[in-house]
């Protein structure tokens, strides 16, 4: 499948709750909980239970690490069935700049928390490795000492 994202994602555990907006851009009072599979500075994946239609508008306002709270309207551009509900992707529309850098900013340091835990996870994997070959050695070592007192 071809990558169509312009922003790079960033995946997420996160509930958020949508408000419809109808045609003349209003606010229905209409809510949608779904949630938020990823987040990138220009759109959403989330999912949700209930269908939604593509093109349709929603208000929502998404409270990013720093506990501010973004506002912003998101448009469904896509729609898959799954057996939970539906999987959706957003764009966000009229998103400010200082308001998507955020949430760059904040890939961004996820991104070294990340890989510092992945190198962590690999220098411990690779001492406990380590540390298995030396008590393997002493084993043998032992092994072979016993041997030897036995043939004396």
């Amino acid at each position: 499948m071809e990558e169509r994202r312009r922003s790079k994602r960033l995946e997420l555990d996160v509930s958020l709750e949508l408000e419809r907006l109808d045609r003349d851009g209003i606010t229905t009072l209409k809510y949608v909980h779904v949630d938020i599979n990823d987040l990138s500075r220009s759109g959403i994946g989330f999912n949700a239970e209930q269908e939604l239609e593509i093109g349709s508008f929603y208000n929502t306002k998404l409270e990013i690490w720093t506990k501010e709270v973004i506002d912003t309207i998101v448009k469904v551009v896509r729609k898959n069935k799954t057996d939970k509900g539906y999987n959706y992707g957003g764009t966000f529309v009229g998103m400010t700049d200082p308001d998507s850098l955020k949430i760059e900013i904040y890939q961004m340091f996820e991104e070294v928390r990340r890989k510092e835990k992945e190198e962590a996870e690999a220098k411990e994997a690779e001492e406990h490795e380590e540390a298995a070959k030396v008590k393997e050695a002493e084993e043998r070592e032992e092994a072979v000492e016993a041997e030897s007192a036995e043939n004396e």
